[in-house]
């Protein structure tokens, strides 16, 4: 098929590789301008269009597509379809009806939960025991297309956002093939029932809130993880918490039982991978030798 794709960060790249891979002609690559980044705040190239420059691919940058001349140049493109997998622009309607067979939304979720621009990281936190990919017709409401393909894979409890993110990366590069070399078929609605919206990381809500139980806790440490990272303060340092387990344990919410676990309001936590500012991840021995947390010592 002739695609347009449509991607941006590192989700998206694994399909863009998959589908030049299956033979398909990909007219064009659309991502978001690359931005500043790192300390000198220069341009960064997004990673699709990292993956785009090392297929050949043209890449396409616009900074909106509300205005008429790039609706034409994406129409002037003649899609079969296009293939849309965390863009980050809304696509107007004269976009969604440029391509022959619409435009298909590689969504990390089991639609319709988790509709939204964090899906990921809100089935984790939320505790959810599954999550997957569904293969959407993109339409004018917030992921509310008819799906195509879903498929569902479980959410373990070492399971953090970084590491589902590139199991279910892999799931939607697999389907997305399958569904194009499927196509014609019947897409089936999404129920009305069951509809939850996975609202965009507020880094605001980063912080940890000791006084939660021990399960809410470490879901919330690892539905952060890489990023933003939840984050609590030892000794008046911000310290990264990206990875942890709930475990048997009483104190004050807060408190240093022993090593690096830590009471809840029920239950405990043990912290087994930190970040400290300004240095790489470490594991909870490896964190101790070079800043020693007291038991008894409350974390805030």
């Amino acid at each position: 098929m002739r695609i347009v794709f449509m991607g941006t960060p590192d989700f998206a790249v694994p399909a863009l590789q998959a589908l030049a891979a299956a033979g398909h002609q990909i007219a064009a690559v659309y991502c978001q301008p690359p931005r500043p980044a790192g300390r000198g705040k220069k341009p960064r190239p997004s990673p699709v269009q990292a993956a785009a420059e090392v297929l050949g691919l043209e890449v396409r940058q616009p900074e909106s597509l509300k205005a008429a001349d790039e609706q034409a140049a994406f129409d002037a493109l003649r899609a079969d379809v296009a293939v849309v997998a965390a863009y980050g622009l809304i696509l107007p309607q004269p976009v969604l009806d440029a391509p022959r067979l619409g435009c298909l939304n590689i969504h990390a979720s089991l639609l319709p939960r988790w509709r939204g621009a964090a899906p990921i990281h809100r089935a984790v936190m939320a505790g959810d025991a599954e999550t997957g990919i569904c293969i959407m017709g993109m339409e004018a409401g917030l992921d509310t297309g008819p799906v195509y393909a879903r498929r569902a894979i479980p959410i373990t409890a070492a399971d953090t956002t970084g590491s589902l993110h590139d199991r279910l990366a892999a799931l939607g590069a697999a389907m997305i093939v399958e569904t194009l070399d499927a196509l014609p078929i019947e897409p089936e609605p999404q129920p009305e029932a069951g509809v939850t919206y996975a609202a965009k990381i507020d880094k605001a809500e980063a912080r940890v809130d000791w006084t939660r139980p021990a399960a809410e806790v470490d879901r919330h440490i690892r539905g952060l993880s890489p990023f933003p990272g939840a984050w609590t303060e030892i000794a008046g340092q911000r310290v990264k918490l990206l990875m942890s387990e709930a475990v048997p344990g009483e104190g004050a919410p807060g408190k240093v039982l022993e090593g690096l676990t830590v009471a809840c309001g029920a239950g405990a936590v043990r912290l087994t991978k930190l970040q400290r500012a300004g240095r790489g991840p470490q594991d909870a021995e490896a964190f101790l030798r070079g800043f020693p947390v007291p038991p008894g010592a409350v974390l805030g």
